[in-house]
């Protein structure tokens, strides 16, 4: 263990040039799974290693429940243990379980929300609501439950279609829609306004709906939603949330770009929802005029579209910068899974059966 413990605490900072350059520099597809990545391995590393600093810190502080053998004078010797750092790591864990658990339980308290809002309308992939206040934002469903109901679905239709004709055929078929239909609250959907699509032309409400299926179809919400446990676990892991929340929007407006068959029509669609819009009603849900990186996304919209790399050259900015934070990922994953092992086997030794 020993200073190993220490690094996966501060190892998020390699990652900050990455988080800088990728944004201009990496294919924004390519940029959010780096990025995600990266936050998932460190914040859980860094995690680990509070809990580790806890239990190594603390196991001679009287009232602790570890066995007897974890205090032993030879496994303090055999295990670098800092008292100081054991007692601070017992309020930072608990802070930084509180607030994962917090940031997750509202980003379903709102998805809930936004669920129930929607009862009683019809189950479309695009629901218009009379609203004066203009915003747009993807509401993603339960995905395994439509992915069950669509698998069922086919089902139903290759049977009917090797065993029924005419009217048998059409009443199989009228079933399966009024199935979807009572679990409509299953499916991915776009929800838009009527003060929105007023203030949008016909291919903008076009560039609109191609931005947030794109969103949808690429499961946004869920790259979002972990980048922002990761920057409540280590708060150095932020830079990597902002970044995430840019590349995101980047990567559905590229697409919707790809679909409209015009960046330009795209570009302005998203600057005039920005001067308008109010946003999406969480960070972790996707709207689609996120008011920051505006100006950012039109400029990259009207350049040249980004090519499609699989990884950058290391004989650039971008790749230094890439590789730079693969190894610091690697180098906190290798030091945590170290220091953990290392307490296990002594511990276990120590400990009798």
């Amino acid at each position: 263990m020993g200073v190993f413990v220490f690094l996966p605490l501060v190892l998020p900072l390699t990652a900050w040039p990455v988080a800088r350059l990728a944004e201009h520099h990496l294919h924004p597809r390519m940029a959010t799974w780096l990025l995600t990545g990266a936050s998932a391995v460190l914040a859980v590393c860094s995690t680990l290693s509070l809990a580790l600093l806890m239990v190594v810190g603390t196991a001679q502080l009287p009232g602790n429940p570890l066995p007897d053998g974890w205090s032993d004078p030879e496994v303090r010797e055999a295990v670098p243990y800092d008292e100081v750092a054991g007692r601070i790591a017992i309020p930072a864990l608990i802070l930084v379980v509180a607030s994962c658990a917090r940031a997750a339980w509202r980003h379903r308290r709102v998805h809930r929300r936004a669920g129930r809002a929607l009862e009683g309308l019809p189950a479309t992939s695009v629901v218009v609501l009379p609203d004066a206040s203009p915003y747009a934002y993807a509401l993603p469903g339960r995905k395994s439950r439509a992915r069950v109901l669509a698998t069922s679905r086919a089902r139903v239709l290759t049977k009917a279609r090797g065993r029924v004709r005419g009217n048998v055929r059409a009443r199989v078929r009228g079933k399966v829609r009024a199935t979807g239909r009572a679990t409509g609250g299953a499916r991915d959907r776009v929800v838009v306004t009527t003060a929105m699509l007023a203030t949008l032309t016909g291919p903008e409400r076009r560039a609109l709906f191609a931005h947030e299926r794109a969103h949808l179809t690429a499961r946004h919400h869920r790259f979002l939603l972990t980048v922002q446990l990761a920057a409540r676990a280590n708060p150095f892991l932020r830079p990597l949330r902002t970044a995430v929340t840019y590349t995101t929007e980047r990567w559905a407006d590229e697409e919707a770009a790809t679909s409209v068959g015009s960046r330009r029509i795209v570009a302005r669609a998203v600057g005039k929802a920005a001067l308008i819009s109010r946003g999406a009603p969480s960070v972790t849900l996707a709207g689609f005029a996120v008011i920051g990186p505006v100006p950012r996304r039109v400029a990259a919209l009207l350049g040249p579209a980004p090519a499609a790399r699989s990884w950058p050259s290391l004989f650039t900015g971008a790749g230094l910068a890439a590789w730079g934070a693969a190894a610091g990922t690697a180098a906190s994953a290798l030091s945590s899974a170290n220091s953990a092992v290392t307490l296990f086997v002594i511990l276990k030794a120590a400990t009798p059966l």
